[in-house]
């Protein structure tokens, strides 16, 4: 099940969040970004918990994905697919044509998923991702997609 998340939401999502990526965002850092105009959040729930969200802001004519995050017991499921495709179905909704979102270099299972949906390349950010104090900083890919999302089904 997919649900709007609420403000009672930001703990679970930072518990989650941490789960997922080394520099996990705080729930006071969610429960802001949430307050904010423009910003909403998916979630996606298994047995009465949450398992994978997904957190994006409209302005204008443009929407950005500003994290998804899937626990790994829950991943190659199609959650991070319908959450993706979820949030784009309410961005569209509320008026933008086109969403961005940047992915780490790196991450192969995120480019795979994004481009399958439709996402291209459309920029790049050096040393965007810092994954633990001292290492190298990873390069950002910057992907857009027109809305509706129109897959392509294609792997990479």
């Amino acid at each position: 099940m997919i649900r709007a998340a609420t403000q009672a939401d930001p703990a679970a999502l930072a518990a989650l969040h941490g789960a997922c990526f080394t520099d996990g965002w705080s729930a006071d850092s969610l429960g802001g970004l949430l307050a904010s105009p423009g910003v909403f959040a998916l979630v996606a729930e298994r047995d009465g918990g949450p398992v994978g969200f997904v957190m994006a802001r409209n302005a204008a004519s443009e929407a950005e994905i500003l994290t998804l995050a899937v626990l790994s017991a829950a991943r190659r499921a199609g959650l991070g697919r319908a959450l993706v495709g979820e949030a784009a179905r309410r961005a569209a909704a509320d008026g933008a044509v086109t969403m961005f979102l940047e992915v780490a270099i790196a991450n192969k299972a995120a480019r795979s998923l994004y481009g399958a949906l439709g996402f291209e390349e459309a920029g790049r950010r050096k040393g965007y991702y810092v994954e633990r104090p001292g290492a190298v900083p990873g390069d950002a890919l910057v992907l857009k997609a027109e809305l509706p999302l129109r897959p392509s089904g294609k792997v990479d």
